[in-house]
């Protein structure tokens, strides 16, 4: 995994000089106040995550980088997952929630939960505390929720609130149930306080107006200021919201997205990106930083920002051995390595790309027994358009197969060709790449 490092080992004065460098602090309450207590005496900080998904995605990355930050500097996090509120999901910019099943919830709640202990210290004097807001909110009655809390919430505060104002506006408007989030984290945010003596709370930009309620109601049935901090919302050079392509999100689950595929987006950032991601999403000192920044000036063929970037934040979310063999896989695909190494899963991710389309289609791997001829388990991976420029190219010692010239034009594939019981990787020069998935039928 990365190394984290404190704000002085990174290069730093103070905590909140490192989170302001590296682009973590979009909005936050008073400065000055916040400034110090970050530099004085442990303090409790918490964020919350709502198991709205089976997996975090790379947006609650930074949320987790942020507290990891805090962690380091020898502050105590909280991290909350939402067993309530996510039956609910917080408001989003345009359209209604899909509501799901409590059991579904439930079970994204453990699964959150053992996701991210790997990224905070689960051990040591200030080990990140778990919690859970249906632990305070199940057994609440209606009119307990509305006399207890509601009654500390004008409606024109409410209203006002940007996703909400936004909702109103629009043709789905928005539900009772969503218009009601705010009020139940402003209450986890009092609970927490008076539970733990959680100061801090942080998230998102777009939760903004939902982590000033809880500022809010503090300050009003408490008479005590907390503060709330913010995080940009990561967006790329065209302005969209970072790490989301045709509606997939970036998954931090290895199921969900493979260490290969995830890798290979951090390696693929441009080079006007990747100086801002190397500060947001790694913990490396300044002056490295710095030193990469000015490689992307003087020398950006070489890539080595891309390179560190897409090391440092894929072994601190799947550990260093994935990332090695993800590192080895795209390697070996194109003759730097040996592919039998490569696991059947990371093999079968890398080679996502050279799918062709079926009768209806679909993106598929072509399929082939053992026995068939190199040439046309060629032209079924779509690298040739027929089997004699097949045969002409392996003439010509231009086919490979698992990275091993073919050399006889009536060659045929064999059982052990198929890796790990499974691809034979065809290749037509130095980068036309295809495969082959055995037919076991």
């Amino acid at each position: 995994m990365a190394q984290v490092r404190n704000y002085r080992d990174a290069g730093f004065s103070t905590p909140m000089e490192e989170l302001e460098w590296r682009g973590l602090i979009n909005q936050s309450t008073d400065k000055e106040q916040l400034a110090a207590a970050l530099n004085g005496n442990p303090i409790s900080y918490y964020c919350g995550f709502d198991p709205t998904a089976p997996s975090l995605h790379i947006g609650n990355l930074v949320q987790l980088i942020v507290m990891r930050h805090l962690q380091a500097d020898g502050h105590q996090p909280y991290a909350l997952v939402g067993g309530a509120t996510g039956l609910i999901g917080d408001p989003r910019q345009s359209g209604e929630r899909t509501l799901n099943p409590k059991e579904i919830v439930a079970g994204w709640v453990e699964r959150l939960r053992t996701q991210i202990s790997r990224f905070l210290d689960t051990e040591g004097d200030n080990a990140v505390r778990f919690v859970n807001n249906y632990d305070w909110t199940a057994n609440m009655s209606v009119i307990d929720f509305l006399r207890d809390v509601g009654k500390n919430f004008r409606m024109g505060t409410m209203l006002s609130k940007e996703t909400v104002a936004r909702r109103l506006n629009s043709e789905e408007g928005i539900s009772f149930t969503e218009f009601s989030y705010q009020v139940l984290q402003g209450n986890d945010f009092l609970h927490l306080y008076d539970e733990y003596g959680v100061v801090l709370e942080t998230g998102g930009a777009d939760q903004w107006g939902n982590l000033t309620s809880g500022l809010d109601l503090i300050r009003k049935v408490r008479g005590a200021s907390v503060n709330v901090m913010t995080s940009p919302i990561i967006t790329d050079s065209q302005g969209k919201k970072f790490g989301k392509s045709e509606g997939n999100a970036m998954w931090l689950d290895p199921t969900m997205l493979s260490p290969y595929k995830f890798y290979q987006f951090w390696f693929n950032q441009p080079d006007d990106q990747v100086v801002k991601l190397l500060k947001v999403f790694t913990f490396l000192p300044k002056d490295e930083i710095e030193r990469l920044a000015g490689e992307v000036e003087t020398n950006p063929g070489a890539r080595e920002a891309q390179r560190t970037l897409a090391w440092e934040v894929t072994s601190f979310v799947h550990g260093e051995d994935a990332t090695q063999q993800a590192i080895d896989a795209a390697g070996a695909l194109f003759g730097h390595g040996d592919l039998s190494k490569i696991g059947a899963s990371t093999l079968e991710s890398a080679l996502e790309g050279v799918k062709v389309k079926d009768s209806d289609g679909n993106a598929v791997f072509a399929t082939a027994k053992p026995g068939i001829r190199v040439a046309e388990a060629g032209m079924r991976a779509g690298l040739f358009k027929s089997i004699s420029d097949a045969r002409k190219t392996i003439k010509a010692g231009g086919v490979y197969v698992n990275n091993e010239r073919v050399e006889d034009i009536d060659a045929e594939l064999k059982e052990e060709d198929f890796l790990s019981g499974r691809f034979a990787v065809v290749r037509r020069g130095k980068r036309a790449l295809g495969a082959v998935e055995l037919d076991n039928d």
